[in-house]
């Protein structure tokens, strides 16, 4: 939580931080229905073995459909997002231009997304004789526009957020709602665990579909494999599929840290920055005061949180139950579902992982995991920590 104010959000500008409050709730939403997807009983993706000649190939066999929300609501929160902006430009407008606008000169209040220098050259000139004096060449608003353009990213610009914002927005608004789809981030063979999921190798951005072979072993080898099945995103007329969290994610921290306040102040983004989220769903005397009080953790991150957390219970569960004296695995899971997922987290990162044996480590894990045997067995069967 945090315990300052955004003063400088003018009075004018107050609905946009709740709109972007109201993004972050909708993509907590998205994160409730894959944390659910996710982590259902017979999994995501469904494997089977295929004898090929000399090896055996590892297929494709299922993969769980995706709920038809989730789409709905990723196009809901992009569109909300680029509400958000459009919200605070025009309020910019008429505040600037002092006096609300005509039906001619608030139809070309628009926020663009140029590529080029070109392109964006263009819109400053388009209807000169109708536009708000505010939005002509010039102008200190068409210079903050200006520098939130996706043609300074001198890198592929179709790649900055804004560029992606529009791409998105304009094809759930015109075709179809966002397209998902199941994708494999990345997997390895359980005999070559590696130091982190961030060593392996990328796999292809594209939708894992029934029948696709995704290992291949010797006729007669078992060779277990872990997979990190994950919901991408299709990036419209292209064939990206990023991961769709992180997609989200990208987007609305540029909105809510840089677009919004650059448009607001023209320069660089103000500290205190606005909340993630805050309560919306009843009213405010003191409207700051409420922004004030609200999280600074974003939707993505409870999420990202809440998915570790879920391995980790799991893992947890093996591993204090292979220590000396520990209870059931039954009365294990009952201690690790009371516990927060930051309390999850924080006890599983006390285990480091050793890949050379060290007797260090291995040592100080095992006192670790007797510590937390010592945890659970002072947990009541009731449900409740027992008295001391």
């Amino acid at each position: 939580m945090t315990e300052s104010m955004p003063h400088w959000l003018p009075e004018r500008h107050l609905g946009v931080a709740a709109t972007l409050s109201h993004v972050d709730e909708l993509i907590g939403q998205v994160g409730d229905l894959l944390f659910a997807y996710q982590t259902q009983a017979h999994g995501v993706v469904g494997l089977h073995e295929v004898p090929a000649g000399p090896v055996s190939r590892t297929v494709v066999s299922s993969v769980a459909p995706i709920p038809r929300k989730v789409p709905l609501l990723v196009a809901d929160a992009l569109v909300a997002m680029r509400a958000a902006l459009e919200h605070a430009l025009f309020a910019e407008v008429e505040f600037l231009d002092g006096a609300p606008l005509g039906e001619k000169a608030a139809r070309l209040v628009e926020m663009p997304a140029s590529v080029t220098y070109e392109k964006f050259e263009e819109w400053t000139r388009k209807q000169l004789s109708n536009r708000p004096s505010s939005l002509r060449p010039g102008s200190e608003l068409v210079r903050r526009i200006d520098r939130l353009q996706p043609f300074h990213r001198q890198s592929d610009p179709q790649m900055h957020p804004l560029a992606r914002l529009v791409l998105h927005t304009n094809h759930a608004k015109h075709r179809t709602p966002a397209i998902t789809a199941v994708r494999l981030a990345a997997m390895y063979q359980d005999d070559q665990m590696p130091h982190s999921v961030r060593d392996l190798p990328p796999r292809p951005e594209e939708p894992l579909r029934v029948g696709d072979v995704i290992a291949e072993t010797q006729i007669g080898t078992i060779t277990p494999v872990t997979l990190f099945p994950t919901i991408g995103i299709n990036r419209p007329g292209t064939d990206r599929w990023p991961v769709l969290m992180q997609e989200l994610d990208e987007i609305l921290y540029w909105v809510r840290t840089q677009a919004v306040p650059r448009l607001v102040t023209g320069t660089e983004p103000p500290e205190p920055g606005l909340p993630t989220r805050y309560e919306i769903s009843v009213g405010h005397q003191d409207e700051r005061r409420a922004m004030s009080v609200g999280s600074t953790t974003s939707a993505v991150e409870r999420h990202t949180q809440r998915l570790g957390a879920a391995v980790v219970r799991t893992d947890l569960v093996e591993l204090i139950g292979q220590v000396d004296g520990s209870p059931s695995y039954q009365q294990i899971a009952a201690w690790l579902a009371q516990l927060t997922d930051e309390e999850v987290l924080d006890r599983m990162s006390k285990l480091k992982v050793t890949h050379t044996y060290d007797p260090g480590v291995m040592l100080q894990n095992l006192e670790v995991l007797a510590g937390l045997r010592d945890e659970v067995l002072g947990f009541g069967h009731n449900g409740q920590p027992a008295e001391k």
